[in-house]
């Protein structure tokens, strides 16, 4: 009997994919001890948005949550995202800030570390995986899926031997949009399972309402283990409900094992908080609902909540579906890289500016000009120079790693955090999100010595 592995994801992508990553310490860990008894393989419990969110809107300390939630769940492998070169931020850091904050990510708890690249540019991951073999934690190399003319079936085999070749010890198909359909996903597990006995997990959303019967094809073609969220935190933009597929499975040659009476506790505790967000209209709805147009626009699930939110600040809620459409015209446009972090932000922001300013490429962000300039990777497909040229003009792209043209940034980071910076890992916080992490390092100080301190900070 192969026993089917899960990761939990309720703790990460679960509460990023509906409500923005809004869940506090005080609403996690009182529930970890219980979840720890699961059975799970690993519980993605840091990483993608959750670093940021902590540090920007909740006013707490991702390091400090990472710490506790090892201590309250020791028999579970605790597992992250990471972005390659661009960490857990939005642009390429220098190698020796992705060495160290790999360091001290495996010192504070994490035994699996899942990276990927935005653009599936294997020269971004290299040097994350170089760290995380030599550090002896695990490293899942991601496939970031999507659908073009060139993102086929022979360009992922390519991709996965690839990271075969570079010391991955797993391989994730991270389908971040929900859009890998049923019987590509059976054909291309198997296809996988003929090239490489590394073990092979997907990660994939209920946004366009196929993700449960990709799942099931996927456990039928052999996939080693599957990501999902307990129900309260599950579906929608979401990943499938653990519970649902737990009991499906029972008794069958794929049965995982897990106990039920601990899932179900989990979702009775995590039940309340999530109706309160509903209640505090912190919860759109609309990422509640299936989407199968996704397929066709293919944004992922933290992209959707994140656009919903910028285009309710706009003023502009109105133009949803406009922007929704225009979104497949700008990834064309850009190569057709596949719409995850960063890339979805970028794709999604640029599409809004497009509608919303009446005029495509009126408006066009920096970071968008970064990637077209050759700083973010190179896409699978080139861009045109009729678009290059209306975005850079005639600037040259670049072509090598883009990290090389980046200058050692650990002690310069350390200088300008100063005293405000208590440890190697504030310091890593601030060369991640230096404004953000200066605005909690003084929050902290003013918790630490009160009120009479105050024209200190």
């Amino acid at each position: 009997m192969k026993k089917l592995k899960i990761t939990e994801t309720s703790l990460r992508d679960g509460h990023q994919s509906l409500i923005a990553t809004r869940l506090s310490n005080k609403e996690i860990l009182p529930i970890v001890e219980e979840m720890d008894k699961a059975g799970f393989y690993s519980m993605e419990v840091w990483g993608g948005a959750t670093f940021d969110s902590c540090l920007r809107f909740l006013n707490e300390d991702p390091w400090e949550r990472l710490r506790s939630i090892r201590k309250k769940a020791p028999n579970t492998n605790l597992q992250m995202l990471l972005r390659g070169q661009n960490i857990l931020g939005y642009k390429h850091y220098p190698d020796d800030i992705v060495e160290y904050f790999l360091q001290k990510s495996i010192a504070n708890g994490i035994d699996i570390i899942r990276v990927f690249d935005a653009l599936n540019d294997i020269r971004n991951l290299q040097k994350s995986i170089d760290v995380i073999k030599k550090e002896g934690a695990h490293c899942q190399c991601a496939i970031s899926y999507t659908t073009s003319p060139v993102h086929t079936k022979e360009f992922y085999l390519n991709l996965i031997k690839k990271f075969e070749n570079c010391g991955a010890d797993s391989i994730c198909i991270k389908d971040m949009a929900g859009i890998l359909l049923p019987y590509d996903a059976y054909d291309l597990i198997k296809s996988i399972k003929e090239i490489t006995d590394l073990p092979i997990e997907l990660h994939n959303h209920c946004t366009s309402g196929i993700a449960q019967m990709t799942m099931l094809k996927s456990i039928e073609a052999g996939i080693d283990i599957v990501d999902t969220a307990i129900s309260p935190l599950s579906s929608g933009t979401s990943q499938p409900a653990t519970e649902s597929l737990v009991y499906s499975l029972k008794g069958s040659e794929f049965d995982t094992g897990i106990d039920t009476s601990v899932l179900n506790n989990v979702a009775d505790y995590f039940t309340p908080i999530m109706d309160k967000f509903i209640e505090e209209e912190r919860l759109n709805t609309k990422v509640l609902m299936t989407k199968p147009k996704t397929l066709e626009y293919q944004v992922p699930g933290g992209m959707m909540s994140n656009m919903l939110s910028q285009m309710k600040e706009l003023n502009a809620l109105d133009k949803y579906e406009d922007v929704l459409r225009e979104i497949p015209r700008v990834r064309e446009d850009l190569g057709f890289p596949p719409l995850v972090t960063p890339m979805s932000q970028m794709v999604g922001t640029q599409a809004v500016f497009n509608v919303i300013s009446g005029e495509r490429y009126k408006i066009i962000p920096t970071e968008i000009k970064r990637y077209v300039e050759g700083y973010y990777g190179t896409p699978a497909v080139p861009i045109s120079d009729n678009i290059r040229k209306k975005i850079i003009g005639d600037e040259t792209p670049i072509t090598c790693r883009p990290a090389d043209l980046l200058k050692p940034g650990y002690e310069k980071f350390k200088k300008e955090a100063g005293d405000l910076a208590e440890s190697k890992e504030d310091i890593l916080s601030y060369s991640l999100f230096p404004e953000v992490a200066t605005n909690f390092f003084k929050s902290r100080r003013f918790d630490e010595f009160g009120e009479c301190e105050r024209g200190t900070i």
